[in-house]
C-alpha cells in the first residue's frame, strides 16, 4: 500500500490530506485564526465547584469557563497544586455531608467515579490543566488535570508512576523490551507511555526524546510559579506538527509539501527526531495545484457534502443535529440479484466501510445513529457488526460500537475531541439559519396579508413600504396581476416596495409612506 501526506500551505489555512493508494482517509485543516487547542496547557482558578454535577469551572482566560469532571482529577493535582506553593485544604463538614449525600444515592459504589479529590477543589485556588477537548458551539473547553506531554516516541506523565506501552505494539518482546527500557531511563516521580512509533527504536531515541519532555516540563512549572493565573503556560504544535509527529512513521512512504517555508520547518524537525525519515520529504515544485494534482480536491467535495455515494450506485445521507449525527442508508437503484436479502446486505456492507471512513475524515464525534437498509436475518445482521467493528480498529479515536437493533438501527459513540471539519469550514446560512429551508412564496404572501390587517387595526396608515429582499420583492412582482397589486385591492392600502439585500429573504418591514417610521413593532 502506497500512504502519503500531502501538505498544501496558503496564507490563509494550511491543509492535510493522508491518502492510501490515492484514497482519501484523513484530513485536517489549520486555520490561523482557529488555532487547534487540545493539549495547551494553563494555570487556571476555580471559578465555581458544583457537586452536583461532579464538575468544576475553571477560569483559563477564554469567553467560557473551562468544564473540569471530577473523574480528570487524579492525585497528581495535589502535588500539582504544592508545586504552586498552596496547602492542600482540610477536609471541611460541608464536604464530609456533600460526600455522605452522594453515598447514599441509588448508585452503587462499582457505578460511581472516583471522589478522591472533590473535597481538595476550592472556589479561587490556583490549579495546572491541560485542554482535552475543543470547545463545541456555546460550550466550553474540557480540560483535566492529568498532565501530559507528548513527543515523537513517549507521552510523559508528570507526577505519574505508570508506564504503559501502546496497545497497537502486539510482539510480546518487543513490548517487555520498551518496558524495561522505559523503567530504565524514567525519572523518579513521573510516569510514561511508549508510542506505537517507538516500535524497534533504540534505548538512545527513546531517551534524548524523554529527555527532550522533561526540558519542557520544567520549563511549564517554571512558567506556572512566576505568572498569576488566568494565563497559558504551554502551547503544543499546531495541527500539521502534530500530524507528522503523530503520524509520519515507516508506513508513510512520501510527504509532499507546495510551501517551501513549511518544508524547511517540517524537514528540520525530522532531521531532530528521526533522521533517516528526511528523505521521505519533497518540495511539491508543479505548476498546478496540489490537491487538483493528488485527485484531493475532488474528494474534499464529496466530504462536505451531506450525500455520499457507494460503488454500488446506493448512497448514504448525513445529517448533523443537535444531539447526534444520524446516518442513513439508501439503495439507489441497486438491484443485481434478484434476492432483495442479498442486495440489502451488499449495499449495507459498502455503507458500513464507507460510514468508518467518513467519521474519520468529517472527524465526527458523540453520539451517531445509522439506519440501514432492513435485514431479515439475523447473521447478516452481525456481518454489519463484524464489518464497523473491523473499520473502525484503523480509527484512532476511541469508538463503540452497538449491535443492530430489530428496527434496524446501529448505535455508535465517537470519541470527541476537536470540532468536526464541517464545524470547521461551514458558517450557519444566514438565510435559512442552518435549517435549509426558506419560506414558500404562497405563504409568504400569507404572512404579508395577515400583518398588513393586523396593523390596519392599530393604525391609521393607508400609504405604506414595504421593505425587502430583492429575492422576496421579485416573487410579490411575480404573476399576470401581481401579488402586490391583489393585496392593495384586498385591503385597500397603497403599496410600494423598496429593496434591501440587508434583509433576510423571507423577511419584510412595513414603512410608513408618510412619516418614514417602521411600523413592524406594532405588530410584534
Amino acid at each position: 500500500m502506497v500512504k502519503e501526506i500531502i501538505i498544501n500551505s496558503t496564507s490563509t489555512q494550511t491543509r492535510v490530506a493522508i491518502t492510501e493508494d490515492g484514497n482519501l482517509v484523513d484530513f485536517f485543516v489549520d486555520y490561523p485564526e482557529n488555532r487547534r487547542m487540545v493539549g495547551d496547557i494553563y494555570l487556571g482558578r476555580v471559578a465555581r465547584v458544583l457537586p452536583g454535577i461532579r464538575a468544576a469551572f475553571i477560569d483559563i482566560g477564554m469567553k467560557h469557563d473551562a468544564f473540569l469532571h471530577f473523574s480528570d482529577i487524579g492525585e497528581r493535582t495535589h502535588q500539582l497544586q504544592e508545586m504552586l506553593g498552596e496547602d492542600i485544604p482540610e477536609e471541611d463538614e460541608d464536604d464530609k455531608n456533600a460526600n455522605g449525600d452522594e453515598e447514599n444515592s441509588s448508585e452503587t459504589s462499582a457505578e460511581k467515579p472516583r471522589e478522591f479529590s472533590v473535597p481538595k477543589l476550592r472556589k479561587g485556588q490556583e490549579i495546572i490543566v491541560q485542554i482535552a477537548k475543543e470547545p463545541v458551539k456555546n460550550k466550553g473547553v474540557r480540560v483535566t488535570s492529568a498532565v501530559s506531554l507528548p513527543g515523537r516516541f513517549c507521552v510523559l506523565l508528570p507526577y505519574d508512576h505508570k508506564i504503559g506501552v501502546s496497545k497497537k505494539i502486539s510482539d510480546y518482546k518487543e513490548r517487555k523490551r520498551l518496558r524495561s527500557i522505559a523503567r530504565s531511563i524514567l525519572p523518579e516521580n513521573y510516569g510514561l507511555i511508549i508510542r506505537t512509533v517507538a516500535k524497534n527504536q533504540s534505548e538512545e531515541a527513546l531517551k534524548d526524546d524523554l529527555e527532550l519532555l522533561s526540558k519542557t516540563w520544567d520549563q511549564v512549572k517554571e512558567t506556572a510559579q512566576t505568572e498569576d493565573p488566568p494565563v497559558l503556560i504551554h502551547q503544543d504544535l499546531n495541527t500539521t506538527s502534530s500530524v507528522i509527529r503523530d503520524l509520519f512513521n515507516s508506513d508513510i512512504t512520501k510527504v509532499f509539501i507546495d510551501s517551501k517555508k513549511l518544508f524547511r520547518e517540517i524537514k528540520n524537525y525530522v532531521k531532530l527526531v528521526h533522521p533517516s525519515f528526511t528523505d521521505k520529504i519533497e518540495l511539491y515544485k508543479s505548476g498546478n495545484a496540489i490537491f487538483d494534482d493528488f485527485n484531493i480536491e475532488q474528494q474534499i467535495n464529496t466530504l462536505i457534502g451531506r450525500k455520499v455515494p457507494l460503488p454500488s450506485g446506493g448512497h448514504i445521507i448525513i445529517e448533523h443535529t443537535e444531539a447526534m449525527v444520524v446516518i442513513d442508508v439508501n439503495s439507489g437503484r441497486y438491484a443485481k440479484s434478484k434476492d432483495q436479502e442479498q442486495n440489502s446486505l451488499k449495499t449495507d456492507l459498502e455503507a458500513s466501510r464507507e460510514i468508518a471512513r467518513q467519521m474519520r475524515l468529517r472527524d465526527i464525534g458523540g453520539i451517531i445513529v445509522i439506519d440501514f437498509i432492513d435485514l431479515e436475518e439475523e447473521k447478516n445482521r452481525k456481518k454489519i457488526f463484524d464489518e464497523l467493528r473491523k473499520e473502525f480498529r484503523k480509527d484512532r479515536a476511541k469508538v463503540s460500537v452497538l449491535p443492530m437493533s430489530d428496527f434496524g438501527l446501529v448505535q455508535i459513540t465517537r470519541q470527541r475531541i476537536r470540532q468536526n471539519i464541517m464545524q470547521a469550514m461551514k458558517e450557519t446560512c444566514p438565510v435559512c439559519q442552518g435549517t435549509g429551508l426558506i419560506t414558500k412564496e404562497s405563504h409568504l404572501v400569507y404572512d404579508i396579508e395577515s400583518m398588513l390587517k393586523k396593523l390596519k387595526r392599530r393604525s391609521n396608515e393607508r400609504s405604506l413600504i414595504i421593505r425587502c429582499h430583492p429575492v422576496t420583492a421579485a416573487k410579490l412582482r411575480d404573476g399576470k396581476i401581481k401579488f402586490l397589486t391583489k393585496l392593495q385591492l384586498k385591503n385597500l392600502t397603497r403599496l410600494r416596495l423598496e429593496e434591501d439585500e440587508k434583509i433576510t429573504p423571507g423577511k419584510f418591514q412595513f414603512i410608513s409612506a408618510k412619516s418614514g417610521e417602521e411600523l413592524t413593532k406594532l405588530i410584534d
